[in-house]
């Protein structure tokens, strides 16, 4: 198996300038087709089912490249880094990449899947399509940017989706959370353009690469100062305590399938911009002690705010939040180890929120509401409900052997090599949290799958249809309201899909615990970085079409192939990860 996705890496490299910008491209144009095919619903669906499959094929393509062959840098338009807009595949953006287009994906198929059943006309497909697209091109932006001005246009592009998604149906209480969500994204944005300000005039770059370079010659008081305007900014859109309050208040408000994404996947672009500065801009780890007290405290206080909810979206929303605090805790580490497992937990945190929120919306067209004084013999009525939400559930409880349980595996180990008072105090605060975490969906599975629904407060009570991209609907009683009938396959699989990439997370969790930590490593000798994205005399960029004629910094096993390379591409192998940075250390 190796040697075919060496050889596959070997074909593939030649033309791999031509897929560092597919990612970015792709959904913009499905985005303009979906938009000219008119009310042509089923050309739609296919366009935007076809396009995410294709984004899936390309992530896993670039994966295999950089695991392969190391970083890969795109130069757009021949000019040279700094002043070129650089994107930069490596092993973490690629990972981002693949387990992204993987959610993107199951959640259209989803919600495909829901309006080929219920045919709602009231439904907003014609916006909800091409913005699902802009949105996914947003995100896709933010994990291949080499610059921080194109990563604040990536989230700026899937914040302005996120706006029009989040108040699909324009329904009162999705109107209202979403102008908080705005409020909240535009405060965010303007700090985080203020500290692209800063960073400018200070270092006089705004290239990763450059700006980490010279970052080093500036006080420590003005890294510091700099890189926690950015924290602010970034802390905001990762909802890192105590920056989270919009968050509990908008997602539950948008349709089920909306914030399946929200929750599993944009808040991640936030903890992966923090890991990015951390690794490339500020190396020094001056903020890493405050870092830990704030993951400490959005455990805590994320899992305190879930235990107090009734509404199941709204509790995994504070979950959110609470397990943003993990991968928190790994970043503050600063070690291999520590962002090795930060990296892992994300990858299985998008899996698992995202599932979780999709099997509420099952459970939403079931028994008429995602409230626990409403449910109940769910375990009865729907067992495949039931067993889709046991799995995951218990996979974010942190049950041995779910990838939740080695996750924090991973970061207990990390925080214990590091050894200090307060690695141990974030190590308690991580068992606390899972324990708590682990309470919470027991009680869910308690009161809506085997509770008697004739025993629960407001049994009685059901929406009066099954929930929708629009969000109308009423209250009835359970006689009265019209049963959703039988649930689509399509839902089911994409739910299962979901479900079987998180479990496989277990099954391959030794290769791809290797891989996390071999992209920590990548990112933590900021030599290899830079190298990749600037060549020698980059302080005298010029521009030059034709790049098979200059020189490729750097040294691996593609040297065969650097000759046939396209334009702009460069290479660069990123080391195994020493098998102890403890060792490392001393």
């Amino acid at each position: 198996m190796t040697e075919s996705f060496q050889s596959y890496a070997q074909w593939l490299l030649p033309a791999v300038a031509y897929l560092i910008p597919v990612p970015v491209l792709l959904p913009a144009v499905a985005a303009a087709l979906i938009l000219l095919s008119g009310r042509k619903l089923a050309l739609q669906r296919t366009i935007a089912f076809l396009t995410l499959l294709t984004l899936a094929f390309v992530a896993a393509s670039l994966l295999i490249v950089t695991t392969t062959y190391g970083i890969q840098t795109l130069q757009l338009g021949g000019w040279d880094a700094p002043i070129g807009i650089t994107l930069v595949a490596d092993r973490l953006s690629a990972i981002m990449l693949l387990v992204s287009a993987i959610v993107l994906f199951a959640v259209m198929w989803f919600g495909i899947a829901q309006g080929l059943r219920d045919g709602n006309e009231d439904d907003p497909v014609a916006v909800f399509l091409p913005t699902y697209m802009l949105l996914t091109m947003g995100v896709n932006l933010a994990f291949l940017a080499g610059d921080l001005f194109n990563l604040y246009v990536g989230f700026e592009i899937f914040l302005v989706a996120s706006y029009v998604l989040l108040t699909l149906g324009a329904t009162a209480s999705r109107v209202r959370a979403g102008i908080g969500y705005v409020m909240v994204s535009m405060a965010s944005s303007m700090i985080f353009l203020i500290a692209l300000a800063l960073i400018y005039a200070s270092v006089g770059t705004v290239n990763m690469a450059h700006a980490g370079m010279r970052m080093e010659e500036l006080p420590e008081g003005t890294r510091a100062a700099i890189f926690a305007t950015l924290l602010v900014a970034f802390g905001i859109k990762a909802a890192a305590f105590p920056l989270d309050a919009w968050l509990p208040d908008s997602y539950p408000s948008a349709a089920s399938l909306v914030t399946a994404v929200f929750a599993g996947l944009l808040t991640k672009v936030g903890v992966y911009a923090i890991i990015r500065m951390r690794s490339v801009v500020f190396t020094d780890g001056s903020l890493d002690t405050m870092l830990m007290w704030v993951a400490l405290a959005t455990m805590i206080m994320g899992i305190m705010g879930a235990l107090a909810q009734n509404q199941i979206k709204r509790l995994l929303s504070f979950t959110l939040v609470s397990h943003i605090g993990y991968m928190l805790f790994g970043i503050a580490l600063g070690s291999v180890a520590g962002w090795g497992g930060a990296i892992f937990y994300a990858v299985h945190h998008i899996l698992i929120q995202t599932t979780l929120f999709l099997v509420v919306s099952l459970i939403e067209r079931h028994s008429g509401s995602s409230q626990l004084r409403r449910l109940g013999s769910m375990i009865y009525t729907a067992p495949v409900i039931a067993i889709l939400f046991f799995i995951p559930a218990m996979n974010m409880g942190g049950i041995p052997p779910f990838s939740g349980f080695l996750g924090k595996v991973l970061l207990i180990e990390a925080g214990a090599m590091e050894g200090t008072w307060l690695a141990w105090t974030l190590i308690v605060g991580t068992v606390v949290t899972s324990l708590l975490t682990l309470y919470t969906m027991i009680l869910v599975f308690s009161k809506g799958f085997l509770r008697d629904r004739a025993d629960a407060p407001e049994g009685h009570l059901a929406v009066d249809r099954p929930a929708s991209l629009s969000g109308k609907h009423s209250e009835v009683t359970v006689e009265e309201r019209d049963h959703a009938g039988r649930i689509p396959t399509g839902m089911l699989l994409s739910t299962i899909l979901l479900i079987a990439t998180s479990l496989s997370l277990t099954v391959f969790a030794g290769p791809f615990a290797e891989m996390t930590d071999q992209a920590a490593s990548s990112i933590k000798d900021t030599t290899i970085y830079r190298e990749a994205v600037l060549r020698p005399g980059f302080e005298e960029p010029t521009r030059t079409l034709d790049r098979t004629t200059m020189p490729v910094e750097g040294s691996d096993a593609a040297d065969a192939n650097r000759e046939s390379s396209p334009s702009g591409v460069t290479t660069v192998p990123v080391p195994r990860p020493a098998p102890n940075d403890a060792a490392a250390k001393e």
